[in-house]
């Protein structure tokens, strides 16, 4: 399914961002929020996870069935799993889009990995 990525700050996310080594921090932000028609395309079921892959990376992430996003758009919590699959172009702003990134999502038995592991397979 090609989708439309969009970032962002939630609640859980501020509230874990000052240790990012925190289980915690995990749960909130290596998480993707689909329309439930698309959660139920990609026959999914709560807890499974998805693959996010465009032209600048790819990553595993929890999925999560959310009634307030419209079908083809899955939104991420600002992150180190979301800023993997935004690309490093500003457009002479100065910051990348985070919001308006095309990825392709699939349902997946790849496993969601930590904070120490992202970063290790990045090559950090």
């Amino acid at each position: 399914m090609l989708a439309t990525m969009i970032s962002g700050r939630t609640l859980a996310q501020g509230a874990e961002c000052e240790d990012k080594m925190n289980p915690d921090f995990f749960k909130a932000v290596a998480l993707c929020h689909l329309s439930e028609k698309d959660f139920q395309s990609l026959g999914l079921s709560e807890g499974e996870n998805v693959l996010l892959r465009n032209e600048h990376g790819q990553v595993a992430l929890r999925a999560k069935a959310d009634s307030g996003l419209p079908e083809n758009m899955v939104f991420l919590p600002m992150g180190p799993w979301a800023n993997i699959l935004v690309g490093k172009d500003t457009g002479g702003c100065g910051t990348p889009h985070f919001k308006g990134v095309q990825v392709e999502v699939t349902a997946t038995d790849m496993p969601v990995l930590d904070i120490r592991e992202l970063f290790l397979n990045m090559g950090v």
